[in-house]
């Protein structure tokens, strides 16, 4: 009983200081960043999905008020969501790949 016990303690410490880099510490302007658009199925909506995130890509936000930008990245993200149930996958995160397989490892 006490090694299940410091098994989960000492797997539960792992995790929690698990070291994750910050997105905020790069501040080099030469790199170029994509965003990764999953292939959802092949339909007219997703198509048409798909035109008007590269539209929004397209424009030119310098010139725009706060309110528009927020507008059009709330529009990102619900399009984003929509091409997301469109695929219909299965997504599993790291952590809790890793938490699966250490039950696995300790009730088997």
């Amino acid at each position: 009983m006490k090694k299940i016990t410091l098994c989960l303690i000492v797997s539960c410490m792992l995790l929690t200081f698990y070291p994750v880099q910050s997105n905020a510490a790069t501040t080099d302007e030469s790199v170029t960043t994509t965003v990764f658009a999953p292939k959802p199925k092949e339909s007219s909506e997703a198509k048409a999905l798909l035109l008007r995130l590269d539209e929004i890509k397209g424009i030119d936000k310098s010139n725009m008020k706060f309110s528009e930008k927020r507008v059009l990245r709330k529009e990102v993200r619900t399009i984003k969501h929509r091409l997301n149930e469109l695929n219909d996958g299965v997504h599993l995160t790291v952590g809790a790949a890793i938490i699966i397989i250490l039950l696995l490892i300790i009730l088997l």
